[in-house]
């Protein structure tokens, strides 16, 4: 195991497996580093291994070979087992050459390692079970902090790879969407009676995710109410509300407390679906979660809702993209509310008229 500040890599890589175990959002920002890996190794195939079902999100990349997926297998051991072993099968026969693990958890370094690569890099972390460093062969310490903070979620992959001599040419995140996924998309949209083509402007819609994994990084209902009402008697512009199957429920709840014109899309598209169904909407309004992050990456404008988290590390970057934040001068405190209540008073007291000043210099600068 070799620890130091930075490598060169030698030999004939020819297969490459970059290993991104995090949520969707972290899925998003790390194409910055698979294009750039491609472009340093363009003879050699790049493979992902992500967690189940957001694989889709990437099938359209040119850059990627093939996708492998980590699943959250059901029944008894014995099938889970046998999962998993047919899981490490597969990736074995890739004889891959060279691996990195672009997070600190155990699962990656683990699958890393049954991975059999030659190489497998990652970053040196303290803070983790000592054995979770010896199943790395390079391991990246002491990477020098920039002087200027770089905005943008894409770095923590970014800097791991630059320590191995691999630069990108860019830090902003890109997905493709296929026609097969904007053929079954606009089939979604004509069961719900919305027109596909949302810069229309006699058929203005826009996406809203009102929903999070976290409630504390969530706007209450009521509020979400008034600004939909807003915008369709202000503008005339009809929402599309998105989310996952879980959250169908909360989102036909809203849709009936709404006298606007708005649609329930929660629940009716996988993942590479709704990245299409972003690409149609004239501009995307939610709070932190990933939809914020999938929209900007097909090139639709985005205003997010932060309460505690730093808007610096993960809103979207770009000219085309704003945040709304509380004025609180403890915003923000990254914890899981205040004090880690679950329960984020900046966002509890975040005015309507707020958001919805934010909302119109968007739509004017449009």
């Amino acid at each position: 195991m070799l620890i130091k500040e930075y490598f060169k890599v030698t030999g004939d890589i020819k297969n490459i497996l970059m290993i991104q175990l995090g949520d969707i959002g972290d899925v998003v920002w790390t194409t910055p580093t698979l294009w750039a890996v491609k472009e340093s190794y363009p003879q050699a195939n790049v493979s992902v291994l992500l967690r189940e079902s957001f694989g889709c999100l990437l099938e359209a990349d040119p850059s990627i070979h093939k996708i492998f997926e980590v699943k959250n297998t059901q029944g008894n051991l014995l099938s889970n087992i046998t999962y998993q072993l047919q899981l490490v099968k597969k990736l074995r026969n890739e004889q891959f050459d060279l691996v990195f693990d672009l997070r600190s958890g155990d699962r990656g370094a683990i699958m890393a390692r049954l991975t059999g690569a030659a190489i497998r890099g990652s970053l040196h972390y303290t803070a983790v079970p000592f054995w979770r460093n010896r199943l790395f062969t390079h391991l990246l310490i002491g990477l020098p902090t920039p002087k200027e903070r770089i905005l943008g979620a894409a770095e923590q992959s970014l800097r791991i790879i630059r320590g191995f001599g691999i630069t990108g040419k860019t830090t902003i995140p890109k997905l493709w969407v296929s026609d097969q996924v904007m053929t079954r998309v606009y089939k979604v949209l004509a069961e719900c009676n919305m027109k596909p083509v949302a810069s229309n402007l006699s058929h203005r819609w826009i996406t809203i995710n009102p929903f999070s994994r976290w409630p504390y990084k969530e706007l209450a209902n009521d509020k979400w109410v008034s600004i939909i009402n807003w915008l369709w008697h202000e503008f005339h512009i009809a929402a599309a509300i998105v989310g996952s199957k879980e959250e169908t429920a909360r989102a036909r709840e809203m849709v009936n407390k709404c006298n606007g014109t708005v649609y329930n899309l929660a629940g009716k598209t996988t993942l590479a679906e709704l990245a299409g169904t972003l690409s149609l909407s004239s501009f995307h309004l939610g709070v932190d979660s990933a939809a914020p992050h999938i929209a900007a990456a097909v090139g639709t404008p985005t205003l997010t809702i932060f309460g505690p988290s730093d808007w610096r590390d993960w809103a979207p970057v770009g000219d085309k993209h704003r945040v709304v934040v509380s004025g609180m001068d403890c915003v923000p405190c990254s914890k899981k509310g205040c004090g880690g209540s679950e329960r984020s008073l900046c966002l509890e007291t975040l005015e309507v008229k707020t958001v919805q000043d934010a909302i119109r210099e968007v739509l004017e600068k449009r």
